[in-house]
């Protein structure tokens, strides 16, 4: 037999559709490596500031990943998915790969501009499936990664 899920009211099912505050904890704890990879970048002597930019480099490659597979989870969700969806899926994941095979300085600014139209597509996409609560976070959280990936890459220029 099936499983199906319950059938909520709107005002139920708004509220299911918010992030929680686990959520939201977690989220700000994923700024973590950001956050030190950028302050690492600039302020480590120069042997492990080279370490600290292939690391936030890599986690923001991870991130950007990421944020193409959830639009595969996504997809799962619908007996019919649109084929954007699969595609936008994919192509975060070949940005992040990418970025890995340019010097730290260029794949931190494609891993920046990579971060901000995956939030551009997740506006899109969100909105229409009552998931546009999740974007306050996501901004947030957006924001602080590319600022983080530039200040990483500009310490290469600074």
């Amino acid at each position: 037999m099936p499983l199906q899920e319950p059938q909520l009211n709107a005002a139920a099912s708004e509220q299911l559709l918010k992030p929680s505050a686990e959520a939201w904890a977690l989220g700000l704890a994923g700024l973590l490596p950001f956050l030190l990879g950028a302050a690492g970048v600039w302020f480590f002597p120069l042997e492990w500031a080279d370490l600290a930019a292939t690391a936030l480099l890599t986690y923001a490659a991870v991130i950007v990943s990421f944020l193409g597979g959830i639009h595969w989870g996504l997809a799962m969700r619908q007996a019919r998915a649109p084929r954007g969806w699969l595609i936008w899926g994919v192509l975060p994941s070949l940005l992040a790969w990418a970025g890995l095979l340019l010097n730290s300085a260029w794949g931190l600014l494609l891993m920046a501009a990579s971060l901000i139209v995956c939030y551009v597509v997740d506006a899109q996409i969100y909105r229409p499936l009552q998931l546009g609560a999740w974007l306050i976070l996501r901004g947030m959280l957006t924001f602080a990664a590319v600022v983080s990936c530039l200040a990483g890459a500009a310490a290469f220029w600074g």
